[in-house]
């Protein structure tokens, strides 16, 4: 049985660095790409910008189908 507050059910979050550093891209273009509204979803936790370990994989898998259906 789980709690509510275990570990594992919480969600990997990441820094923009280090979402940068998983997509292997510079921090300004994530940072870019936010602005613009075409990269991975992430969202302000206080006054940091953090994304889900979870959605930037789905982000990269959704990437990799559409350059396939080309």
């Amino acid at each position: 049985m789980t709690h509510a507050g275990s570990h594992e059910e919480a969600p990997v979050l990441l820094t923009v660095a280090e979402a940068a550093e998983l997509l292997r891209t510079p921090v300004a273009t994530l940072r870019y790409w936010r602005h613009l509204g075409i990269g991975p979803t992430g969202f302000r936790l206080g006054r940091r910008v953090v994304y889900s370990r979870a959605d930037l994989l789905d982000w990269l898998a959704e990437q990799r189908e559409a350059q396939a259906s080309r």
